[in-house]
């Protein structure tokens, strides 16, 4: 790919590899049966390293793909069109995010689950799209190393200070906004500390904008990412202790205790080098598109899997019960079965809108033929009503 290109591929891919990561990490963590689970397996604790790194991975391209489109239009502040489109996408996201815990069978009923409270991937990435435009908004009429120094700043103190924020319960809240940055209710994943990896994507995007027409912008950023993202793997944990037993602070010691914020943004920078070394083969169009599909995977596999609206997916009767060699070919089949119906959904987008809305409007039209309808029926029995009860009232007098 050439580096004055406008349209860096390798996100595209590294968003489409890890969307289908998160697939097959779904369907196999749900449906694998605990009796399999051997951490000390080679297959299954590679496997188990790999699904975590899918998150971090899948939030931190969030982020840097809405910045790299964010600032690379001319427009400031407010005038930027894509501060409206990106207020109306998180919004969407919390919206879907809600919808996909919504099940209508326990609603016609008068009932609402507790699950629908739970905080998931969508509902996070929403708000990290809105975090960033709030930030991009107080920054924008400021010098430019503000908005970088604020993402970074961001992503640092969420890290940082999270074994602190972790062990709050986040009572004086309602549970509803409480599970935003708690997980003691069953959310998946919260705001805090998962924004810090969007965030750290929008200042990588933000360096890559600046240096987009460096013409080393690739062997450096290679080379910056494995390194840093090395030294965060296998040195950062070290480095705590050292400063612990520096400085005598007891955060660096309760931070390497648990230091899988750190090490994970090491892995995720490695991942960003590993697709950067291969980005001229990442330009296959099934490819870029399935990155750029992944709302609809992550709805369609949301659906399947755990049965959004009625309750019926292959959670509930395949719940921890398949064998290894029937968990993995299912999980294939799977990520095939998503991805098609996602792509096939965008492709046919735009015509399925136009039958929904024809749909909609006639559902509209028939009720107010019924309505016109049963409205003199209506009118009669009321006036029969009324004239029976005053006969029965004349009578009792």
């Amino acid at each position: 790919m050439n580096s004055k290109s406008t349209r860096l591929f390798f996100i595209d891919a590294m968003r489409a590899w890890a969307i289908l990561m998160m697939l097959q990490g779904h369907f196999i963590d749900g449906l694998l049966d605990p009796v399999f689970r051997d951490r000390e397996n080679m297959v299954f604790k590679t496997w188990l390293y790999f699904r975590g790194i899918t998150a971090p991975v899948f939030f931190t391209v969030s982020g840097f793909i809405f910045t790299y489109l964010l600032i690379r239009v001319p427009q400031k502040g407010f005038d930027n069109p894509r501060v409206k489109k990106g207020i109306r996408r998180g919004l969407q996201l919390l919206l879907i995010g809600y919808l996909l815990r919504t099940n209508f069978v326990g609603l016609l009923s008068g009932h609402i689950y507790g699950s629908f409270y739970l905080v998931d991937v969508l509902h996070c990435i929403g708000l990290s799209i809105l975090a960033v435009i709030g930030v991009y908004l107080f920054a924008v009429r400021r010098k430019a190393f503000v908005f970088p120094a604020l993402l970074l700043g961001i992503t640092l103190v969420l890290f940082l200070f999270e074994p602190v924020y972790k062990q709050w319960s986040f009572g004086f809240l309602p549970e509803m906004l409480a599970n935003y940055f708690t997980k003691a209710n069953g959310s998946v994943f919260t705001i805090i500390p998962w924004l810090g990896y969007a965030t750290v994507g929008g200042f990588l995007a933000v360096l890559f904008t600046k240096f987009k027409d460096f013409k080393y912008l690739y062997p450096v950023a290679i080379s910056v990412t494995a390194v840093v993202g090395s030294a965060l793997i296998f040195y950062s944990s070290s480095g705590f202790v050292s400063l612990f037993r520096l400085t005598g602070i007891e955060l660096f010691h309760m931070i390497q205790s648990n230091n899988y914020l750190f090490i994970r943004l090491g892995d995720v920078f490695l991942v960003f080098a590993v697709f950067m070394i291969i980005r001229k083969f990442l330009t296959n169009p099934t490819i870029l598109k399935i990155g750029a599909s992944t709302l609809s995977i992550y709805v369609i596999h949301f659906i399947i899997l755990y049965g959004s609206f009625t309750g019926m997916g292959l959670y509930r009767f395949f719940k921890y019960s398949l064998s290894p060699s029937v968990v993995i070919s299912g999980a294939l089949v799977f990520m095939v079965v998503c991805t098609y119906l996602a792509l096939l959904y965008n492709k046919r987008e735009s015509e399925i809108k136009e039958h929904f809305t024809l749909a909609l409007d006639y559902s509209k039209l028939k009720a107010g033929e019924l309505k016109l309808i049963l409205s003199p029926i209506a009118r009669d029995l009321s006036l029969r009503a009324k004239a029976a009860w005053r006969r029965f009232s004349r009578i009792r007098q």
